[in-house]
């Protein structure tokens, strides 16, 4: 039984508010000691971090909905970010041309239809990001067919084998996604009305209104009956199939919007970067570090997701700054190191101290129920109105 005794009370946030603090210190101290200029190289700096965070979140809200909501143990993450990510790059980028650029797709030359609006700023994008969310959700779907009869401990390594098998045919198909080389020269959303040394900005605010939505629509999915019922589920399968609840369909439909979830956040990523590689989608990168975000944050509350991404990929980022600083050799060598150490010990003295996470899953029924019980606690306070005496 994870759910706390009750909601979160306000001593409880002392603790993630101080890792928020010591994070945002990590983060911007250094620069500011290096010598930086704030306005050519800290805030471009802050903004390139800000967007990451966002873009990380989402995944990690994706995550969320599998084993904080569902209880799926998802370690194949990787592969939704992988599709999500290639799905978006061959939507928008046109048609392969050259020997050495090969892939499927090429149709952001055709998504460009409407005429007025400047919509080949905008259109091929969200044709790309549908794409993405679509081709994950049904991979997904396909996954749950024979993957979530299985227990937790084969599950996990299910999704392992079809993350890894999904790699290595990206990398082997040269005609799929180009291979080993890669999808370099992806468009930008609304890359052409802006200078591109202003576009850190326009990326940013795609990254967090793409993360809004998709927060504002999880609260409420998850506080309705279809959400209590994945909740349900994940305490007590044989109880809720009692209750007359398909398990298996309930478990599909909260492994497909999760996943959906993850492959849109690939899609901004993939925007983001301009280019992806191969390289990028690794089981460490690709899936270990997005559970190290939602176990620091903590799993089945949407506000712990973000709060997780944002502190995991503040030390994982600004680890490397202390290359920055007159330190021995021996020391700036072994940077790489020393910032999966600092990432260890992180998920390690969070499990120790406080294992339900940074921000633990709150005891809410529902919105309706809440706002029920607030008008009958305000009814009850209200002192009673006096009668009022007849005037003579």
């Amino acid at each position: 039984m994870r759910l706390p005794a009750g909601r979160i009370k306000a001593g409880q946030l002392i603790t993630p508010l101080a890792f928020l603090a010591v994070t945002a210190a990590i983060v911007i101290m250094p620069a500011e000691r290096s010598g930086w200029d704030i306005r050519d190289s800290v805030i471009p700096f802050l903004a390139f971090f800000a967007t990451f965070v966002a873009i990380f979140a989402i995944i990690s809200l994706g995550l969320n909905v599998q084993w904080g909501y569902t209880g799926i143990f998802n370690f194949g993450v990787m592969a939704f970010f992988l599709v999500g990510a290639n799905t978006a790059a061959i939507i928008t980028k046109p048609p392969a041309s050259g020997e050495f650029v090969r892939y499927v797709g090429g149709f952001g030359n055709k998504l460009d239809f409407i005429p007025w609006l400047d919509s080949g700023q905008w259109l091929p994008f969200l044709f790309g990001i549908a794409g993405a969310a679509l081709f994950s959700g049904v991979l997904a779907f396909l996954l749950s067919i024979p993957a979530l009869r299985l227990r937790e401990d084969y599950l996990a390594i299910a999704t392992i084998g079809i993350a890894e098998l999904l790699r290595r045919v990206t990398i082997e198909e040269r005609g799929l996604v180009n291979g080993t080389r890669g999808l370099p020269g992806i468009p930008r959303p609304l890359g052409n009305l802006v200078e591109p040394d202003e576009y850190k900005f326009v990326i940013f605010g795609i990254a967090v209104v793409v993360l809004i939505i998709v927060y504002i629509a999880l609260e409420r999915g998850i506080r309705s009956p279809w959400g209590r019922v994945l909740r349900a589920l994940r305490e007590d399968e044989l109880a809720t199939a009692a209750s007359g609840k398909n398990v298996f369909a309930f478990k599909s439909q909260g492994f497909v919007l999760g996943a959906m979830i993850i492959g849109t956040g690939g899609a901004i990523y993939a925007y983001a970067n301009s280019s992806i590689s191969p390289d990028t989608f690794t089981h460490f990168f690709g899936t270990f570090i997005f559970w190290a975000m939602l176990m620091v944050g903590g799993s089945g509350n949407n506000k712990g997701a973000i709060l997780g991404a944002y502190i995991v990929w503040g030390l994982w980022t600004t680890t490397l700054q202390i290359q920055g600083y007159d330190i021995p050799t021996a020391l700036s060598s072994r940077i790489f190191f020393i910032r999966d150490f600092v990432l260890g010990a992180l998920i390690v003295i969070v499990l120790l101290l406080r294992p339900q996470g940074l921000m633990p899953e709150e005891r809410r029924v529902s919105i309706w129920v809440e706002r029920h019980t607030r008008r009958r606690r305000g009814q009850e306070r209200a002192p009673p109105k006096q009668a009022e005496l007849p005037s003579d």
